[in-house]
């Protein structure tokens, strides 16, 4: 397999990042690939910029990105892709909500053929507001977009890097995987999916069902609506 990038986003992670990136650390030496670890530090106003610091003293392969103010979940991404040196990408949030041991479940179905493998929580462990507001979203998405992926906005995918070269996402917010995933299949790129274990969050907070994060969201979609048909014309002519 190729080498592999592995970005973490975390804002306000302080109870979670170490023991997330040592996890990561800990499956990544295994998986016999040259690999880098990027945490994202997205402008917390907590201790996790500082924890991350400190990590960079004993976890190999271990890089910090930081940035300020707050960009959002997209825009920590992006910075994490941009980031990224490795032909493989994968993205995993350090919150502790996902199992990094599994994605060698991923990285099969990429072996088979896939360009991109999308992560979808087996056993969602969240309140039913926020899986109600996933249903919603995961909907409306198909009806704009057909058939992404069961779990559109799972935070655990892997991905050729090569996609980032066809694929504009501009999203800073939570539209950044629907603009990714729609993006890609647009352009004839493979989605496949597994199933990924999904624990309950033990410490910090989650900002996924904050109301403004929701409602950017949603105008953020529309706008990639119109953008993706302006792109994919100006492609057809070009090409």
């Amino acid at each position: 397999m190729s080498d592999l990038s592995i970005v973490l986003p975390a804002y306000n992670e302080e109870a979670n990042v170490e023991d997330a990136v040592e996890r990561v650390s800990a499956v990544a030496r295994q998986l016999g690939m040259d690999y880098e670890i990027i945490l994202v530090n997205d402008g917390s106003t907590d201790r996790t910029g500082e924890i991350g610091r400190e990590l960079r003293q004993r976890i190999p392969n271990f890089r910090l990105v930081e940035h300020y103010p707050n960009r959002g979940y997209g825009g920590a991404l992006k910075a994490g892709f941009e980031a990224a040196t490795k032909e493989l990408i994968a993205f995993v949030p350090a919150d502790n909500q996902f199992d990094f041991s599994e994605v060698g479940r991923l990285l099969e179905r990429l072996e088979e053929g896939a360009d991109v493998v999308s992560g979808y929580r087996a056993q969602r462990q969240d309140h039913l507001v926020r899986k109600l507001n996933a249903w919603g979203w995961n909907t409306l998405v198909r009806l704009l977009f057909g058939y992404l992926c069961r779990d559109i906005d799972c935070g655990f995918k892997l991905f050729r890097r090569e996609i980032l070269d066809h694929v504009n996402v501009v999203s800073d917010g939570a539209m950044i995987d629907t603009e990714f995933l729609a993006g890609a299949k647009a352009r004839g790129f493979r989605i496949a999916e597994v199933p990924v274990t999904h624990l309950p969050r033990t410490a910090g907070e989650a900002t996924g069902a904050n109301l403004k994060v929701i409602l950017k969201a949603f105008r953020d979609l529309v706008r990639f609506r119109r953008r993706l048909s302006r792109e994919l014309g100006a492609e057809k002519r070009d090409g």
